[in-house]
């Protein structure tokens, strides 16, 4: 069975279905829930699916398991948590990712604010085309999601196109006209074969006007445990179990939970407290580990997927990924040890991605286990 490649993520008003139900993607705005928005989510992932959520690369949640007959009722709920956007059209252009540890009105605020009252001013994007607003002290999400990015630069603000190695000097007042720009430019370039801005510039030379102004090359790691603002807990494989993290959040006294594309989250103002099956500790070999919901959970998964990534997760050097077909869903960049599900067996790629060349084919999850070196 070959992967379908759908080109489109779920969302609210359009979820997809999966081995389990419906996946329903909710798109927190600045990466943030209150106290109340995430207590009823919980609720919400509870009452109308199988009380699953992922935590995305994109830092978005998706509740798992969820019924047709419930969506439209789940939608509703999600409504009065003011966690949708009214208008679909919106709700599904709204694909910005935020530098994660902002203060409440500083430089990323300001942009990502700006930026979603003016989506409706962008042309027609794919749906997986997105934004990323990192103007940070350090750069966080470069290695991220994102086709159009509004980073730092040695003297200020940089719009940059992704894949390309410097960008155009911007200020605050004029950063998101000019990055709407951008998207125009892109849209009027783009194929059907070119959805991304690093793809359709490495074969359409991207003008002088967009680049030229370097980024700052520093950049930081984040790791979980105590934070300025709370803790940080990992999510092994951006899973989260509706009522423990719902148990945490009361048990923290946390006010608010903050989502980042790390697998992880951050609980504000959080007291010290068993941590249970979330991550605490720097350097945790799950957190090197992605994996997608595998068999049964997903019709095109042709292995699951998660419990031989748990088992092989401490004897890997470097990151692992095992996905359970061809698509590499869970993780787009390569990985020192890539595992693709085939016909209940495995493909073993070695520093690479799900679509290249294995070193080794058709292995079973006995033979994975006894390999002394798997790099």
């Amino acid at each position: 069975m070959s992967a379908q490649v759908r080109g489109w993520c779920p969302g609210a008003y359009r979820p997809m279905m999966s081995g389990d139900g419906l996946v329903v993607r909710v798109r927190p705005r600045l990466a943030r829930l209150d106290r109340k928005q995430a207590l009823g989510l919980c609720a919400a992932a509870l009452q109308y699916g199988n009380g699953t959520i992922d935590l995305t690369n994109r830092a978005n949640l998706q509740l798992r398991g969820v019924q047709q007959d419930d969506h439209e009722t789940l939608l509703a709920e999600l409504a009065a948590l003011d966690l949708l956007d009214a208008d679909p059209a919106l709700e599904t252009r709204r694909n910005i990712l935020v530098s994660p540890f902002y203060d409440n009105d500083d430089l990323t605020v300001r942009l990502a604010r700006n930026l979603t009252d003016r989506l409706e001013e962008l042309p027609a994007l794919p749906a997986k085309f997105g934004f990323a607003v990192d103007t940070g002290p350090v750069r966080m999400l470069a290695e991220c999601s994102a086709d159009i990015r509004l980073e730092r630069g040695p003297t200020g603000l940089v719009l940059r196109a992704d894949g390309a190695e410097t960008g155009r000097a911007v200020t605050e007042a004029d950063a998101i006209e000019t990055a709407i720009a951008l998207a125009r430019w892109f849209s009027e370039n783009r194929t059907p074969h070119l959805r991304r801005m690093a793809r359709l510039i490495a074969a359409h030379p991207l003008p002088d006007i967009w680049h030229g102004t370097p980024v700052a090359r520093d950049t930081a790691v984040c790791q979980p445990g105590p934070h300025d603002m709370g803790i940080l807990y990992g999510a092994p494989f951006g899973q989260l179990d509706a009522n423990a993290l719902a148990s945490l959040i009361q048990r923290t006294g946390a006010g608010a939970l903050r989502v980042t594309p790390w697998r992880m989250f951050l609980l504000e103002g959080a007291a010290p407290a068993d941590p249970g099956a979330f991550i605490t500790q720097r350097g945790d070999p799950l957190l090197c580990a992605d994996a997608c919901a595998g068999a049964p959970f997903c019709p095109q998964a042709e292995v699951e997927t998660r419990a031989i990534a748990r088992a092989l997760a401490s004897r890997t050097r470097g990151s692992l990924h095992v996905s359970g077909c061809a698509k590499g869903c869970a993780r787009s960049t390569p990985a020192d040890v890539t595992l693709v599900g085939r016909a209940g067996r495995f493909d073993l790629v070695k520093h690479g991605r799900t679509g290249d060349e294995p070193a080794m084919r058709d292995l079973t999850p006995d033979d994975l286990l006894t390999l002394t070196d798997l790099t």
